[in-house]
């Protein structure tokens, strides 16, 4: 990673640290309350020892210091833990605003884009990679001010009791941040390696994971497993880097801080055996001299220490602030949402005209393409997997951006208040999500008002009542629908969109993972449904063409026949085509 790289990205996490600029000051000036009780804790023990050691003074002469003493201590103690908290609520609050940007532009751009990356990339993302800047906000950032200010409060307090001692501490204190710097510049760049191999890892392991019935049948369970193997030794060796860098720059730090004392420490040695003499004022050095700078010397570099201690926590916020930033700051277009009104009492009427589908990057997927559905048209799309189905679907529910003219009801859909144009949609994807949650919450999502007698009659129609019944609407599912058949899942999701008062219904082979019977019986009951609504479905089974208004055909993105069954099967066109090649009834087989 490159200088500038390195500086732009320090500069973003900088700017999102106004977030938490509370918080943030609030621990900077709790640290230097704890710089300036650590001043007094070392007058009064200087105090203490000169007067016992040398002046012969009783502990009842010194009452009140004790008790000042045990104040101070007690005082600091208090600074240091709110130093603590505080400096925890600071990167939660940042680390929270910075989860809300991702999630904000992942919800903008869209369910089409997100399905782009595997689900384990985005996790790491909003988890891992989050999660690692904590240290940054929390720690880093104050003890950048800490490290200035609490040594300049212990050379206001050294140098007019002995100068000599200031100068030392002064000389050498800039030695601790020069090293800190050369062994942080290769942080940052393994710490960008080692998020890297964590992506890939986990996106590795949770797709490989979803798929492990699939891979077992096809005997590739083993061969996949090697796979995260080697995956996992790749991130196995970046950490390693990591913490080598990291434990090298904790020994460098400890090594001249200690060499640092160590110059004060034989200055006063010699000093008191009378082999130097200077530093002093003209006044002769007590030992209450020597122990005060003494006592303040380790605490004049634990700030700059402690910076060195988490400076690899900024050397791993700018490795995982590489790729957040690159996603957030992407140069790609959001599907348009307007603010246009929209509201639908009948089926709804589409018009496409000039119709270009395209991707995040500005690439054409689909069309140019022009097509009109009439309310109430029961409209099939069927083409060959990638003809571009999905892609105008997505168009469609407002999930892509798109040129030329989309219309609904006459509106142009990219004017449309998006969350308006959603509640007149029902929609049931090919692999439909269900919450961890109980059956019956996963179907209230689309009627919350809905009571026991209204869910039962949309798990009838979607031929879902029966083994539901069995589990009782409260059986709660596990994680991707555990304890449910592919098959059932889709049935209860099938039930819960048609239990959403819509205008335009819109499935994505809602029969793909049933058997014939229940398709059929499946299919009777939407025929019901749907012949108040648009119907927009992608479907492969041939029977279930015979019954559409009008069938939509196409391939490689572009719209090459459009017409009712009827009249497409006896053309001799690609229709007829897919109808001459279909094995078993399906036109995709």
């Amino acid at each position: 990673m490159d200088k500038q790289t390195q500086r732009h990205l320090y500069g973003w996490l900088r700017k999102q640290s106004a977030h938490g600029r509370r918080w943030i000051a609030l621990c900077i000036t709790l640290g230097l309350v704890q710089g300036m009780l650590m001043v007094a804790q070392a007058w009064l023990l200087a105090t203490l020892l000169h007067g016992f050691i040398m002046l012969g003074h009783t502990p009842e002469q010194y009452l009140p210091h004790f008790a000042a003493l045990l104040a101070v201590t007690a005082l600091k103690a208090l600074a240091a833990y709110g130093r603590e908290v505080t400096g925890f609520h600071a990167g939660a609050t940042v680390r929270q605003t910075i989860r809300d940007l991702v999630l904000t532009r992942l919800t903008a751009l869209g369910p089409a884009y997100v399905q782009r990356r595997p689900a384990g990339s985005w996790a790491s993302l909003l988890l891992e990679q989050i999660e690692e800047m904590q240290d940054f906000f929390a720690r880093y950032l104050p003890q950048m001010a800490i490290a200035v200010f609490i040594p300049l409060v212990i050379l206001v307090a050294v140098f007019p009791v002995n100068w000599a001692a200031g100068l030392i501490l002064l000389g050498t204190a800039p030695l601790i941040p020069l090293f800190m710097i050369l062994v942080g510049v290769g942080a940052a760049d393994a710490n960008r390696r080692n998020f890297r191999s964590l992506e890939r890892l986990s996106g590795h392991f949770l797709d490989r994971l979803k798929g492990l019935r699939t891979l077992q049948l096809f005997l590739r369970a083993a061969a996949e497993g090697k796979a995260i193997e080697r995956a996992s030794e790749e991130f196995r060796e970046r950490t390693m880097e990591v913490l080598r860098l990291a434990f090298l720059s904790t020994a460098v730090l400890e090594f001249f801080a200690a060499i640092s004392v160590a110059l004060v420490a034989v200055y006063f040695g010699f000093t008191y055996i009378d082999h130097l003499d200077f530093g002093h004022y003209g006044a002769e050095v007590t030992l209450f001299t020597g122990l005060f700078v003494l006592f303040l010397a380790p605490e004049f570099y634990a700030p700059l220490r402690e910076l060195g201690t988490h400076y690899h926590a900024r050397a791993q916020a700018i490795g995982a602030a590489e790729q957040l930033l690159a996603f957030l700051e992407a140069e790609v277009t959001e599907p348009a949402s307007g603010a246009e009104p929209f509201s639908a009492s009948a089926p709804i009427h589409i018009e496409a005209r000039a119709l270009e589908v395209l991707s995040a990057e500005g690439k054409t997927l689909v069309g140019p393409l022009s097509f009109t559905i009439e309310p109430g048209q029961q409209v099939a799309l069927v083409g060959v997997s990638g003809a571009g189905k999905s892609s105008l679907i997505n168009a469609l529910l407002g999930f892509m951006p798109y040129r030329g003219n989309l219309k609904v009801n006459g509106q142009e859909l990219r004017d449309l208040d998006m969350p308006q144009w959603r509640r007149h949609v029902g929609w049931l994807s090919q692999n439909p999500q269900l919450l961890t949650a109980s059956v019956r919450d996963n179907l209230l999502l689309a009627d919350p008002a809905a009571d026991d007698a209204t869910l039962e009659i949309a798990l009838r129609r979607a031929q879902a009542w029966e083994f539901v019944a069995a589990k009782g609407l409260d059986y709660r599912l596990g994680d991707a629908a555990t304890g449910l058949s592919v098959g059932q899942a889709q049935r209860i999701a099938l039930a819960r969109t048609l239990l959403k008062p819509t205008a335009l219904m819109v499935l994505d082979e809602p029969t793909a993972s049933l058997d014939r019977h229940s398709e059929r019986a499946i299919m009777a009951s939407l025929a019901e449904v749907v012949c108040r609504q648009t119907l927009v479905m992608i479907t492969h089974r041939i029977e279930q063409l015979e019954t559409m208004d009008q069938i939509l055909v196409l391939a490689r993105g572009q719209l090459v026949e459009q017409g009712p069954w009827r009249t497409l099967s006896r053309a001799d066109g690609p229709f007829a085509a897919l109808l001459a090649e279909r094995e078993g009834g399906d036109l995709d087989a």
